[in-house]
């Protein structure tokens, strides 16, 4: 296999990070490239010194100009807490980031893979949602500056194909979990697991009986590599994501077993735009990259959990 010099925008976050670790593990040349607004340092320690792996401390909000093959934009804030600390930066990342990688796939000739996002399809009409779905998202809401970036970037990516012959993928990930994940991110995996641990109450927003469909990470980098590796007419978007539905409330009570927790659940009000159901339809990665998740939930929580209990019990 040809070592591939390969550059992977929010390298030092939850996703990115663990994309390194594979991407390196197969040989490749790996440009890990953060400002370090949600990404950490911690995530990537071990791999600093390592001849293959070099860390960029760079904004993608800014023009960047490397040699590379083949470029993974995975930089944004993802979790709501954090994309809406400050909207404008979000959604500048999401347009610049991809006007900025796209620009730099063109001068290089570099293929290039978007992670989009589940978000594009706002509080769905039609479920499991499909890629032919357009969506149905506000465009004014509060979560807008994270949905409507990502929309604005996929366009972007088709725009650039159509017009400049840039190789393009796009993928829509759905929830994904797992060690790496921040503490305060607000995502409800990390949430209900770091509240159990601590022995605090479980804080449900609504009644729980909202759905999500949660991908450990593992599964989920599996998918991205296969999609990069799919032929040029490949272009997505492709759903990565556990077709298994689960209501919230049913997670909660998991992490509790899971954890030995005794922590009560609490109920909150739900959120403005928080999605009801939210389970992809995986057809399409099942057909063209032969690719499904294989960790079941209860394994996967497992895992996180264990990372969870030694970052915040640490020996």
């Amino acid at each position: 296999m040809r070592t591939k010099r390969i550059l992977i925008t929010g390298g030092a976050g939850f996703l990115g990070s663990h994309l390194c670790d594979r991407l390196l593990a197969q040989g490749h040349d790996i440009l890990c490239l953060d400002n370090l607004f949600t990404g950490n340092k911690n995530n990537i320690r071990h791999l600093i010194g390592h001849s293959n792996f070099e860390f960029i401390r760079h904004d993608i909000t800014q023009p960047i100009y490397l040699e590379v093959d083949e470029i993974y934009n995975l930089a944004c804030p993802a979790s709501p807490v954090h994309y809406q600390f400050n909207p404008i930066k979000t959604i500048k990342t999401n347009v610049m980031g991809a006007i900025n990688t796209l620009g730099l796939a063109k001068r290089v000739k570099a293929k290039i893979l978007q992670a989009s996002t589940s978000e594009v399809y706002g509080d769905p009409e039609i479920h499991p949602q499909q890629e032919e779905y357009w969506g149905r998202v506000n465009p004014i809401g509060i979560r807008s500056c994270y949905d409507e970036g990502k929309r604005a970037a996929e366009c972007l990516m088709m725009d650039y194909r159509r017009q400049n012959q840039v190789r393009i993928k796009i993928v829509r990930i759905f929830n994904t979990y797992g060690p790496r994940m921040a503490i305060d991110d607000g995502r409800v995996v990390s949430n209900f697991i770091v509240q159990a641990l601590r022995g605090q109450d479980i804080t449900v927003y609504g009644d729980g009986s909202q759905t999500r469909s949660f991908c450990y990470c593992d599964d989920l980098i599996e998918g991205l590599i296969r999609m990069m590796d799919t032929p040029d007419e490949v272009i997505g978007p492709v759903n990565l994501g556990n077709p298994s539905e689960f209501t919230i409330f049913e997670l909660a009570e998991n992490v509790i077993r899971l954890t030995g927790s005794t922590s009560r659940i609490v109920f909150r009000p739900l959120p403005q735009d928080d999605p009801t159901q939210r389970r992809p339809d995986i057809a399409r990665a099942r057909q063209l990259l032969a690719w499904q998740p294989v960790v079941p939930l209860t394994e996967g929580l497992a895992k996180t959990i264990a990372y969870f209990r030694e970052v915040l019990f640490p020996r």
